[in-house]
């Protein structure tokens, strides 16, 4: 390995960069979320170093999966209820050079045919000409550093008029870790899908690998909001690490909209992380309603490449029959669910 040029290098987990100590690092990138991931998708985790000559100057990290018998390198890949994983590098290192390098080093060394990568630090700017195809990723990203006053403030005021509703109502919220909160969390999620006549995306079986993988590193926040009688009417998920919480999931009771518990889950999840050190919210892709939160837009290019041509048009017809097969699962004409 000589000269400027980027390269990737597959290593073992243990010589890799530990996301942990990187200060771009997420969650997702960790060797518990690679196990997660892999657990719930059938996937072969990849750790890599990024070299730029003989000196190592950051680390990658992904799974491989088999669709239709083709080899994917995901870093994530849709449907894997998985952020932003991408790379770990020094400050300075071009990001332009390590995507032409990853797919290289996915076509090539892995013997990939399509690979998809989503980095927080990646703009569009980052791979106009390359040749690659991307999405944008939409969402809304808090500032936690402020005090808590002015944190609230910025909420919109019917969000703070909701969180001080759920306040009178006696709705509190806690942070568990019994085993009753994977059922009551999935249940609650399947009444939010079906008022849009959809169908979860995945299992309540994804919610416990999560769980299983995640708690025990402390990096996990299992948030339950309770009413005056003591029982369950909303949930939340958010994973943190590096000074940034995610969103992963919320779900609530129909029957306990009116007590606005879902306010009352993000408040408190904000709070705790912010207690903690956390200073960004990062609240994930989609969702106009997170907007009342506060947050500023982002915007993040979720890249995709393919080795052959074709390989577009499957995941695009992928793409459409997962989502037809979501509708149908709720419409009685299906018996699966998930992506």
């Amino acid at each position: 390995m000589s000269g400027s040029r980027l390269q990737l290098v597959r290593v073992p987990r243990s010589e890799r960069p530990d996301p942990l100590r990187m200060w771009d690092g997420t969650v997702f990138q960790t060797d518990e979320w690679l196990d997660f991931v892999s657990h719930t998708q059938g996937g072969e985790p990849v750790t890599a170093v990024v070299c730029k000559g003989d000196r190592v100057v950051g680390g990658f990290a992904g799974v491989i999966v088999k669709r239709v018998g083709l080899r994917i390198l995901g870093s994530p890949f849709p449907g894997w209820s998985t952020s932003y994983m991408g790379f770990n590098l020094e400050t300075g290192i071009d990001r332009r050079e390590a995507v032409k390098a990853l797919c290289q080093f996915a076509f090539s060394e892995l013997g990939c045919v399509h690979l998809e990568v989503m980095d927080r630090h990646l703009t569009r700017e980052d791979i106009r000409g390359l040749g690659v195809r991307c999405r944008l990723l939409s969402g809304f990203e808090i500032d936690l550093s402020r005090p808590l006053d002015a944190l609230f403030e910025a909420m919109t005021p019917a969000c703070r008029r909701c969180i001080r509703k759920s306040e009178r109502e006696g709705v509190t919220v806690v942070s568990v870790q019994d085993d009753q909160f994977p059922s009551e969390y999935h249940s609650q999620l399947v009444e939010v899908f079906s008022r849009q006549s959809l169908a979860p995306t995945y299992g309540e079986c994804r919610v416990r690998s999560l769980i299983s993988h995640l708690l025990p590193t402390g990096r996990l926040l299992l948030a339950r909001a309770q009413d005056r009688d003591g029982r369950c009417i909303a949930t939340g998920i958010f994973p943190a690490m590096n000074g940034t919480m995610y969103f992963w999931g919320g779900a609530s009771s129909q029957s306990s909209l009116l007590l606005r518990p879902n306010e009352a889950v993000q408040w408190f999840a904000m709070r705790y992380w912010r207690d903690r050190g956390v200073t960004k919210y990062d609240m994930g892709g989609g969702g106009e309603y997170k907007r009342k939160y506060g947050g500023h837009s982002i915007e993040v290019p979720w890249v995709r490449a393919s080795k052959f041509l074709g390989i577009e048009t499957l995941r695009e017809f992928g793409r459409i029959a997962a989502a037809v097969k979501q509708r149908l699962s709720v419409s009685g004409e299906g018996h699966t669910t998930g992506r």
